[in-house]
């Protein structure tokens, strides 16, 4: 779609929001795969000062019900198929426009043709653009998304910022374009989730900025080559898995497509294996670009190809206006080369609080510095490298899954009496879910289908374990902390 078509059409899609009654701090949660009304909605809120809500497609509908519950949105705005989501009853009097899943998206994820229709009983997106006239009002003050990033307690905790003003927008815009390398002539293909705060800030950038935006439903590493050079991408923002999978790919047939026009690939959401980072540089040139940071304090550090080669294994060094303090145990601040938990403030962004969860934010916060979750270091030129992760979340394949949520699943089984969930390392997906599993006495224990089948009725695919173990114990203290080291130390010597 033409740049100024869409912003005609987001637009149109305030003016209803609008009428709809919705104002300056509302919510709009949007549950769709990479499509254009996702942008749509998402710039529409935007422009009246609402609050867009992005859900996790893969949720299930319990986790879904969650958000809904947790954030309580004024409308939503979802893909006619995932309205059909297995066990989702949305909340009475929930307002709901759907669009069209479009065939690509079909075919893609081999939906039925009924279930991408929009019902009858519900109001389509587009129909309900066309009712309404473009907005001519100024845009009110930015407030951005409020995205759900999940804590150590398993349960979704929704980010939410104050407004920006003219100021703090130009210099979040600034800080997003130098990392992403977000030119005027940017032609880009997203595959990344749009429901991530980087890849919609990303798509909303280019949609609106740029000069070609191709959303794809689904990675395919052939496909994905194809669309590079029939489409002169030369912006990609990926992630660590799909690099793995690219080089997985025969030579010949890396070797047939026209790749010269990329200039500009960053990458996030996970650490990159050296070697794969090593190879992809020597296949593509110089143009990878490592971005770290995370919900709550934004982008924080960036490195180009030749600073990440004289430093391998580094995630970047800080961004201009950022800083980034390495704290002990007991919160003081670590020289260089010595390991501790990684602390961010970063004035680029603002400020934030959890929903329904103000105190939450003290749990993560020492004297203005936002805790990521992460551990790792700086070296003698200020470039940072991560060591295990402070918490246990799992990131598999660039998502984060937190195993305190797949714990609290498995022990409602009534043959489990106790379980331990860790990640173990994956040559593809970075890491994999393995659940330890202590069967109940006196009953027979699951099967492994048994137990996929129980935690598939509440959790996302992507989160389901890809091993199981079977102990007669687990080990935890007299306390009754789980000592997962051991575990991790039993899997992984080393």
């Amino acid at each position: 779609m033409e740049q100024a078509a869409l912003q005609r059409r987001a637009s149109a899609a305030a003016t209803g929001f609008q009428a709809l009654g919705l104002r300056e701090g509302s919510t709009v949660a949007i549950l769709m795969r990479n499509d254009i009304p996702f942008i749509e909605a998402s710039i529409a809120a935007q422009k009246i000062g609402a609050f867009a809500v992005p859900i996790n497609w893969h949720s299930t509908a319990t986790e879904i019900l969650y958000v809904l519950n947790d954030c309580r949105p004024d409308l939503l705005v979802a893909q006619a198929d995932l309205l059909a989501t297995p066990g989702l009853t949305l909340p009475e009097g929930l307002p709901v426009i759907a669009a069209a899943t479009p065939p690509a998206t079909a075919r893609a994820f081999r939906l039925p043709a009924e279930a991408c229709k929009v019902p009858p009983s519900v109001q389509d997106w587009d129909d309900f653009v066309a009712a309404h006239a473009p907005r001519t009002a100024p845009d009110a003050a930015a407030r951005g998304a409020i995205i759900y990033t999940s804590g150590t307690t398993g349960h979704p905790k929704g980010v939410k910022r104050v407004p920006m003003d003219a100021d703090l927008l130009a210099r979040n815009i600034r800080c997003f374009v130098d990392t992403y390398g977000l030119a005027p002539d940017v032609r880009t293909l997203l595959v990344t989730p749009l429901y991530h705060a980087s890849p919609g800030g990303f798509a909303r950038y280019a949609a609106t900025r740029g000069e070609l935006l191709v959303l794809v439903p689904r990675f395919d590493p052939e496909e994905f080559l194809a669309l590079i050079e029939k489409h002169r991408i030369n912006t990609i923002t990926a992630v660590p898995t799909m690099f793995i999978k690219l080089l997985k790919l025969p030579e010949e047939v890396r070797a047939r497509y026209d790749l010269s026009s990329l200039r500009w690939v960053s990458h996030t959401a996970a650490a990159c294996p050296v070697d794969v980072k090593k190879a992809m540089i020597d296949w593509w040139g110089p143009i990878l670009h490592e971005v770290y940071g995370g919900t709550e304090v934004g982008i924080a550090m960036h490195c180009t190809s030749e600073e990440w080669l004289a430093h391998p294994g580094t995630v970047g060094r800080v961004i201009d206006g950022a800083e980034v303090r390495i704290l002990g145990e007991d919160g003081a601040v670590l020289p260089q080369g010595e390991t501790g938990e990684i602390y961010v403030r970063n004035p680029n962004y603002a400020d934030f609080t959890y929903i329904n969860r103000p105190e939450a934010r003290a749990e993560t916060e020492k004297d203005g510095f936002i805790s990521i979750g992460d551990v790792g270091w700086l070296d003698a030129d200020g470039f940072l490298f991560l060591g295990d992760r402070k918490r246990d979340m799992i990131i598999f394949g660039g998502t984060n899954i937190y195993p305190a949520e797949i714990e609290s699943a498995l022990v409602q089984h009534p043959q489990v009496a106790d379980c331990a969930v860790i990640g173990l390392p994956d040559p593809e997906f970075g890491e994999i879910v393995c659940a330890w599993i202590q069967p109940a006495r006196g009953v027979k224990a699951p099967t492994e289908a048994e137990v996929a089948a129980f935690l598939g009725k509440t959790l996302a695919r992507y989160k389901l374990p890809r091993r199981y173990l079977f102990v007669d114990s687990l080990p935890r203290e007299e306390s009754g902390k789980l000592m997962k080291r051991k575990l991790r130390d039993a899997m992984v010597p080393g």
